[in-house]
Formats: structure tokens, sequence, C-alpha cells
């Protein structure tokens, strides 16, 4: 090659890229745009995972907490009969609240997939033992938005004798004016509502209402 021709080939083997490192060159100043906006997207993630982990937390904390502690409320149904409440249970029989007149009933407000009314349910068979022998009080359930099947393996599970009863229109919830569940009334032995518990139960403070009622009447 004559001297006085430069030699356009010196130099520049670097400049082209390597079949290793793909079709498109990397920016020696940094990272490629692609980079960045996935490291980004990961700071955003890990952002929203943080602001809505303490959000998650704190309704659990409240929907375990909701069965912590009986809630007695106002109600126009207070002092006033009860409803009927009547109708196949999910074994099959029959049961009805006019049935346990002379006794105090718990009707209790229940489905299988609430998970108050399934906390609730120990205490339930605690205040349903305690007056097994006298016979005084009982509880009757209401099963709510709920399958029969459901329900019997629930109560197969996790105990409690007392009837279960259907209602697969809702008109049981209806006359009592339920919006959700677990929800329970207190009802004097001649029928009359005496107390709305809403929320899930605790068997001490249903025996206080109870003594209360004994009391006021």
């Amino acid at each position: 090659m004559s001297p006085d021709v430069p030699d356009l080939t010196a130099g520049t083997a670097g400049t082209h890229p390597s079949p290793e490192a793909g079709p498109f060159p990397q920016d020696p100043a940094g990272p490629s745009r692609a980079v960045v906006n996935l490291r980004k997207t990961r700071k955003a993630l890990w952002i929203a995972v943080a602001v809505a982990l303490p959000v998650i937390m704190l309704i659990v904390v409240l929907a375990s907490s909701k069965s912590a502690e009986t809630r007695a409320v106002e109600s126009p149904l207070l002092g006033k009969p009860a409803p009927a409440v009547e109708g196949a249970t999910v074994d099959g029989g029959q049961a009805s609240l006019a049935d346990l007149r002379g006794k105090w009933v718990l009707v209790n407000f229940f489905a299988t997939w609430c998970v108050p009314c399934r906390t609730e349910h120990p205490e339930l068979i605690r205040f349903e033992e305690a007056h097994a022998a006298a016979g005084d009080a009982e509880v009757v359930a209401v099963v709510y938005s709920d399958g029969a099947s459901a329900v019997r393996d629930f109560q197969a599970a996790k105990g409690g004798e007392w009837p279960m009863i259907t209602d697969p229109d809702g008109r049981i919830a209806l006359d009592f004016g339920v919006g959700g569940v677990p929800e329970s009334f207190l009802i004097s032995p001649d029928g009359v509502i005496v107390s709305k518990i809403l929320g899930g139960v605790r068997a001490p403070d249903l025996e206080r209402l109870l003594d209360e009622a004994r009391a006021g009447g």
C-alpha cells in the first residue's frame, strides 16, 4: 500500500458489534433505556407493595377483631315480637322459633364463608353448653347466602348441636333487617327481641346481656 493513501481499516475493528453483543450496541455512557425502564418498573412495584401491605394487614386485623367484642346496637325491632323463624334445617329436619317459647333464644345469622362467623362459633358452643343442663337458653342459626352441604360439613367438623335453618329466599334475614353476617338477636321467653348484636360474639358478653335482660324483665 502506498504511504500517501491512508489505511481506512486501521483502528476500526472495535467499532463493529460482535455477534455475541446482539444487534444493538450498548451505550458506553450508561445502561440502555430498556434497563432503566425495567429498574423504574421494579421500584414502582416495590413501592406499591410497601403501601398496600399495611392496608391489607389492617383489613385482616379488623376482620379478626370484629368477633373479639360483642356489640349490642339499637334496632327498631327491640321490644317487639320477633319475626317468624322457621323452615327446613340443613340436616333435613324442621325447626321453629315458636317451638322454643319459654326459653331465651339467640338467633344467629351465619355463613361458612364469613370469617367472623367461624371465629365466633366456639363462643356460641360455650354459651350453648353453659345452658344445656338448665335448658333455659338455646341457639338457633339461620343460614345466610350459603349452601346446606357447606354448613353440614362445617357443623360436623366444628361442632354445635343447635338447628341451622335454611333461608333460600332470604325472607327471614329480610324480616330481621339483616344486612350481613354475623348478626344475632336475643329473644326473650315470651318471643320479644331484647338485644341486637352486630358482629361476632363472646360467651361472657352473651351471659351479661342475658343477665341484663332478665333483670330488666
